[in-house]
């Protein structure tokens, strides 16, 4: 056998045989309880945004918040608290919010669970403020709260309204933004979003234009007669409704959401029944 064999057969030998199995050392809480956390690992402090202005007849909605165990799991299942942060929270339980339940559980041999949080959308004052839902973990019965708040603390902030797109600029069909503009534009258009008209964004941007163009049209059709709309989409649930004022006025909304109404005012110089904004311009496409 060759040396630089023999060599090589030793070092393999002393390698093996300096070789021993580590126990791993598992996580311990003092006091013998494990501990429990929002999120990642790390501090998760940003918030989650919700808005209802995107399904303007949905009455609620539900964030699923994760809880997780920092340490083993348990071959039974153990109880914790999830509560509003009452120093950063601005929304009222039952207004805004279910009321959180007393305790939550963590079931056996879960080291995960998602707990549901559901928002309301019945209080009209959300179309012009948001509020914020701080939620935060603690301990209860079955867990240690020794970790930092920031770790224990998930941000919910909601509202109804709507903020300007990125592609709204690009579309000078549409005219100049406002909130009311772009409820009524997620209502008729049957889409969300339009392309923007910018190849660094999409190089393909102009295969999307027809389509755009064709969800514009169905907004203006829309704005130009609105009781047609409402016949030929039952299923949308909107109605128009004459105001008592002799105005000539009429209001705009979602059966389901009667507290969120749309302004249609009567122009009798022209015979004509324009929406109107929040700001009191004329909404024209």
């Amino acid at each position: 056998m060759k040396i630089s064999t023999i060599l090589l057969v030793f070092a393999g030998a002393i390698m093996l045989g300096g070789c021993k199995k580590e126990n791993l050392t598992t996580y311990s809480s003092p006091g013998g309880k494990d501990n429990i956390y929002l999120g990642a690992a790390t501090a998760d402090t940003a918030a989650y945004t919700y808005t209802f202005a995107y399904s303007p007849a949905q009455l609620r909605d539900t964030v699923w918040v994760k809880v997780t165990v920092s340490g083993e799991r348990a071959h039974q299942a153990r109880s914790f608290v999830l509560s509003a942060d009452p120093k950063n929270t601005t929304a009222v339980a039952a207004q805004h919010y279910e009321p959180l339940k007393a305790t939550y559980t963590m079931p056996a041999d879960s080291g995960v669970v998602h707990i549901p949080v559901i928002l309301l959308n019945s209080d009209t004052a959300l179309q012009n403020k948001t509020v914020k839902l701080s939620v935060i973990v603690s301990g209860g019965t079955g867990f240690s709260t020794n970790l930092p708040p920031a770790m224990r603390t998930k941000q919910i902030t909601f509202s109804n309204r709507l903020e300007e797109p990125a592609w709204w600029p690009y579309w000078g069909q549409l005219g100049a933004y406002s909130r009311v503009k772009h409820q009524l534009f997620l209502i008729s258009s049957g889409t969300r979003d339009l392309v923007q008209l910018n190849p660094a964004v999409d190089p393909n941007f102009y295969l999307y234009i027809p389509r755009c163009l064709y969800y514009i049209q169905n907004v203006h059709d829309f704005l130009q007669d609105p009781f047609t709309w409402v016949q030929q989409n039952p299923t949308a649930g909107y109605t128009l409704t004459k105001r008592t004022d002799n105005s000539g006025d009429y209001d705009f909304y979602n059966l389901s959401t009667p507290g969120k109404k749309f302004w249609l005012k009567f122009f009798p110089s022209v015979n004509k029944l324009i929406f109107i904004d929040e700001t009191g311009n004329q909404i024209l496409i």
